[in-house]
């Protein structure tokens, strides 16, 4: 019987057997499938046709970047799939290529300049690309800025335009440069919190908001500088752009409100009289004007034109081809805070760039290493790291040029002062030579809620560091010089790497900032110039073609790293920081910002090279 049951049931078993199978079969060629259409869709670039006789237009939509961001895999995905561009940042290098090559193109007739979602930028950044659009019109095409309304940098950037049109309901907002921070002095006072600071330096102004409630004469004096002189610069650009006196210029902005009240109010008006727009149009003016430039689309929808992200699809990007090159200079961008150990998103971790700077040092093909840097520094434990790095590829035979961003100030210029050749815009800003550590206490405050910290060690030091206790005198005198002998090792490297006696960096250090400009009459600088600039020099040490330069850009392994370590919103860490009842959103944002390398780059030792000056990007605002 058993046996007969076992027969009738075989066919079943069998069908089992073959569903199963198939299901498996199906499910396996399923994933592969969803897979295959994955790479697809990350990998796929598809082929652009650049309309003849069109409008390129350069629609900068995210912030201008130096380094580029891990990118979420699904993210791009989602938009190779439903054709749209990735937005939330730009690489710079793009744009400047993207207007490079369109210049030697002859299906390019014009560039259309859209700066109405442009994010951060920095001025040199500006200027980079200003130079660009400058060897594009020297070919005889125009170029056409148009705007919404214009803030400061997106109208830095605009000037370099043949015209700009705003719109009728907009605004040009040019109205100085500034810093401002958030000072917490009374704030800590009313938490009871003891915030110790050990400095270096009269113009080490980065711990002033812990021990003020207000700036400094010394740090009003040296950020005058600063401003003043960049100031300087974004207005002599404007008005050679403009035709402008810059005399003239500085009075109509001087005189806002009274030239205000002449038209009335209108802003549009007052831009247009004033000479810093060309005309006033819709968009629907705007793209009647370009129609009748580049003529009609194809599908005669709009006018004749190709877009930025397209246009970047049909042509190699510079510093990214090494086929067939037996010699090469590398190119490292370090942008953030300089941080001890791996790095975040937006950060320069001290472990992640050494790999990147020994990547260099161990290939032979490699003949000089350009590190550009844009960083208010961060962790000096973590500076000198990277410094040790770079020094030994100097040792090995290979160059190492500095090119210097928007800022490469107190960290970042510890990293760069050993450099063969450091290179930095006439709006960086540097120095920032100086040393601060900074450890609060909170045992008032705990004794505020009751509770109390005590207890004993088998030494006299044991205590050291304990956060419910109050410092004791011991402990600060330690820490002070600490902070001290931190100081005189920056002298000191200063001093060695720039061939200066340690006498001459004490007059320009105290944690002072300088300009590009000034800090090349200074000594800090050997020349005015970008990343180009940076290449070439680097070209004549070695005698590699400029051309064979390549950005050394972190593998895929490390970028899926970095989306592991990301730090959570800068919104998230406010509100760890401050209790949202005390402060509005819109103040607790500026105020981490300010004091994220406490909270993301822990020094080993506490101690500090860092400039709390806000990027150059911020004070165009």
């Amino acid at each position: 019987m058993r046996t007969f049951f076992r027969i009738a049931l075989l066919p079943f078993v069998w069908l089992w057997k073959l569903l199963s199978s198939g299901i498996t079969v199906f499910a396996n060629l399923l994933f592969l499938a969803f897979f295959a259409v994955v790479l697809v869709a990350v990998f796929y670039t598809p082929t652009v046709k650049v309309p003849a006789g069109s409008a390129l237009v350069l629609a900068l939509d995210g912030d201008i970047v130096e380094e580029r961001s891990p990118m979420d895999p699904m993210a791009k995905l989602i938009n190779n799939l439903a054709g749209v561009p990735l937005h939330g940042e730009i690489f710079l290098q793009d744009i400047i290529d993207t207007i490079d090559t369109a210049a030697d193109d002859p299906r390019i007739k014009v560039l259309v300049l859209n700066s109405n979602r442009m994010g951060e930028v920095s001025l040199d950044q500006i200027k980079s690309i200003g130079g660009a659009l400058d060897s594009f019109k020297q070919t005889g095409k125009k170029v056409i800025a148009i705007g919404d309304t214009f803030n400061q940098a997106q109208y830095y950037l605009a000037s370099w335009a043949d015209k700009i049109y705003l719109h009728p309901m907009g605004a040009v907002e040019v109205k100085g440069f500034k810093i401002f921070r958030l000072y917490l002095q009374e704030m800590l006072d009313k938490l009871a919190i003891n915030f110790h600071v050990f400095r270096v330096g009269t113009f080490k102004s980065a711990v002033e908001p812990f021990i003020r409630n207000d700036m400094s004469s010394e740090d009003k004096e040296a950020n005058r500088l600063w401003l003043g002189n960049l100031w300087d610069v974004y207005c002599a650009d404007v008005a050679e752009h403009r035709k402008i006196e810059v005399a003239i210029l500085n009075r109509n902005i001087n005189e806002f409100v009274s030239q205000l009240a002449s038209v009335g109010g209108e802003r549009s008006q007052l831009a247009l009289s004033t000479g810093l727009v060309d005309g006033l149009k819709t968009h629907q003016e705007l793209e009647q004007l370009l129609k009748d430039m580049v003529g009609p689309s194809g599908d005669n929808t709009g006018f004749n034109h190709i877009g930025f992200q397209d246009y970047l699809q049909t042509f190699t990007p510079s510093y990214t081809d090494t086929k067939g090159k037996q010699e090469l200079i590398g190119i490292i961008a370090a942008s953030g805070t300089i941080i001890y150990g791996k790095d975040t998103v937006g950060q320069i971790g001290s472990d992640d760039l050494i790999k990147r700077i020994r990547k260099a040092r161990h290939d032979k093909r490699i003949k000089a290493i350009i590190l550009r840097i844009n960083t208010g520094g961060g962790s000096a434990f973590a500076s000198e790291l990277i410094r040790q790095e770079l020094l030994l590829a100097k040792k090995e035979g290979k160059p190492v040029i500095v090119s210097m961003g928007a800022m490469a100030a107190s960290g970042g210029y510890w990293l760069a002062a050993d450099a063969d050749a450091i290179i930095a815009s006439p709006v960086t800003l540097t120095g920032s030579i100086g040393i601060f550590g900074a450890v609060p206490t909170v045992e008032k405050t705990l004794a505020n809620i009751g509770i109390h910290g005590d207890g004993v060690g088998t030494t006299d030091i044991a205590h050291f560091g304990n956060l419910a206790t109050a410092m004791s005198d011991e402990e600060k005198t330690a820490f002070q010089l600490e902070v001290e002998q931190g100081y005189r090792q920056f002298l000191t490297v200063v001093a060695e790497g720039r061939k200066m006696k340690v006498a001459e960096v004490e007059k320009i250090a105290e944690g002072r900032v300088w300009d590009g400009a000034t800090a090349l009459r200074l000594g800090l600088v050997d020349q005015l110039g970008n990343l180009e600039e940076a290449i070439a020099e680097a070209s004549k040490r070695t005698k590699v073609p400029v051309a064979n330069g390549f950005f050394i850009e972190l593998t895929p392994e490390n970028y899926l790293e970095r989306l592991k370590r990301v730090e959570p919103p800068i919104d998230a860490l406010a509100a760890r920081l401050v209790n949202p009842s005390l402060l509005p959103t819109l103040l607790r944002r500026p105020l981490v910002q300010q004091y994220e390398f406490l909270l993301r780059g822990a020094d080993p030792g506490g101690i500090y090279a860092h400039c709390l000056l806000p990027m150059p990007a911020a004070a165009l605002r």
